[in-house]
């Protein structure tokens, strides 16, 4: 009964705040309560943890959180949501709300700063702002996030795999990356039309140097060419760039053709090294 009243209230407060959900900031309201269960069991939230939550909507996963953690900050970019959100977290002295676009914010400027970073993250900034969140909240060692499925494969794809990609391998140079469950469609408002999943990250090591996030991205960025043309096409096609990453490719026993998702994440630490030896 406390699952049915959960979602009858999520729904009621969508009702007398007028809220629409705005498909261009990609919101699908999270409605029931047993999975706001499984999202905090998930990322084994606790009185010591400093949370950030994006995507705080109508307050829904705020509101579960807070009484659990030592601190919650909430980012929400619509205004609209400003009355529920604001309404749903009033009971509690440990959240500060930030009403903002998290891909402009300066996350590291949080303070205090998050220890993790627990969402129902809008579909559109999903991938950006956990790769980003990476580097920028050192302090972080935990996210769990419910993202569309596509995301959450993407991220823990493995090396070969059609959804290996940029993404796969900067999220995977610092974290362990599973997805843990399939979520079903009927506990949003609006009902997507995508599949979700809930994935987590954890952190193993520090962010990689800006320079190998670089050569990841150019590597995957013409995916059907070779490693060593693709980063190329992006210098201009400029071929001393082209021979000297086939060169440390044959030095690595790889082929000087391969394509950049036959290397594993470690890999491409391995080839930033040796072109950019400083780097």
């Amino acid at each position: 009964m406390n699952g049915e009243r959960r979602v009858a209230a999520s729904l009621e407060r969508m009702r007398a705040g007028g809220v629409r959900p705005n498909r261009e900031l990609g919101q699908n309201f999270l409605i029931d309560a047993n999975m706001l269960q499984v999202v905090a069991r998930e990322a084994e939230v606790g009185a010591d943890d400093v949370v950030l939550e994006v995507g705080g909507g109508l307050g829904i996963l705020s509101e579960h959180l807070a009484p659990q953690v030592k601190h919650l900050h909430v980012v929400e970019i619509d205004p609209n949501l400003k009355e529920a959100l604001l309404d749903a977290v009033a009971p509690f002295d440990n959240v500060t709300v930030h009403f903002a676009d998290a891909m402009q914010m300066d996350l590291g400027a949080l303070d205090p700063a998050p220890t993790k970073l627990v969402a129902n993250l809008p579909y559109g900034i999903a991938a950006p702002l956990i790769l980003d969140s990476i580097p920028a909240l050192p302090e972080c060692r935990t996210w769990v996030g419910m993202v569309q499925k596509e995301v959450g494969d993407r991220l823990a794809a493995s090396p070969g795999s059609k959804a290996y990609g940029a993404p796969s391998v900067v999220a995977q140079l610092s974290c362990r990356v599973k997805v843990v469950r399939q979520v079903s469609r009927t506990v949003f408002r609006p009902i997507p039309n995508v599949d979700s999943v809930i994935v987590r990250l954890d952190r193993e090591r520090p962010a990689v140097p800006a320079s190998v996030r670089k050569l990841v991205r150019a590597a995957f960025a013409h995916r059907r060419k070779a490693l060593a043309r693709s980063v190329s096409l992006g210098s201009g096609g400029d071929s001393v760039v082209r021979d000297a990453l086939r060169e440390a490719l044959v030095d690595m026993g790889l082929p000087a053709d391969a394509r950049a998702e036959t290397l594993s994440p470690t890999q491409f630490v391995d080839l930033a090294g040796r072109i950019t030896p400083d780097g």
